[in-house]
């Protein structure tokens, strides 16, 4: 099951903009802040695979992010079929999301206290991000770029 939600703040324009969100879906009544990642590490190219410059790879990865904005788990939906070229370049997604640290997902709502008056509340949820890391060599000179997968 995946968690996540939709609606989120304009981002500064050197961050990058929360698409590919997907699984919570936020109430009538509520707003949803936050997503967008503070600190993103590069994974890094497997230096075995250097010498070959093989052709690009692209993982497809799921970040699992806690509440408080922390990569609790990464999911490669292919994981369990890849071979072991495949499976290093799936390591070095997993090492580098484990030092990700996002904005955390807070919702805002409406509620009741026990005397009837309405007063806004806000709470923080898990939610998942999809990226795409691009691996790539030319000539021995290694690339990886990161973005954000198109929502579905």
């Amino acid at each position: 099951m995946a968690l996540a939600a939709c609606a989120t703040p304009s981002p500064p324009p050197e961050a990058e903009p929360a698409a590919g969100t997907q699984g919570y879906q936020p109430g009538q009544d509520q707003v949803t802040h936050g997503l967008l990642p503070i600190r993103r590490v590069a994974p890094v190219y497997p230096p075995v695979e250097l010498g070959m410059c093989p052709a690009p790879v692209d993982v497809q990865a799921q970040l699992i992010v806690d509440k408080k904005g922390r990569v609790s788990e990464v999911r490669v939906s292919d994981e369990l079929q890849a071979g072991e070229q495949r499976r290093r370049y799936i390591d070095a997604v997993r090492m580098a999301a484990s030092y990700w640290k996002f904005q955390p997902l807070e919702v805002d709502h409406w509620v009741k206290d026990p005397g009837g008056k309405q007063h806004l509340d806000r709470e923080e949820q898990p939610f998942s991000q999809i990226y795409v890391f691009h691996f790539e060599c030319d000539d021995g000179k290694r690339s990886t770029t990161i973005v954000n997968a198109p929502a579905t």
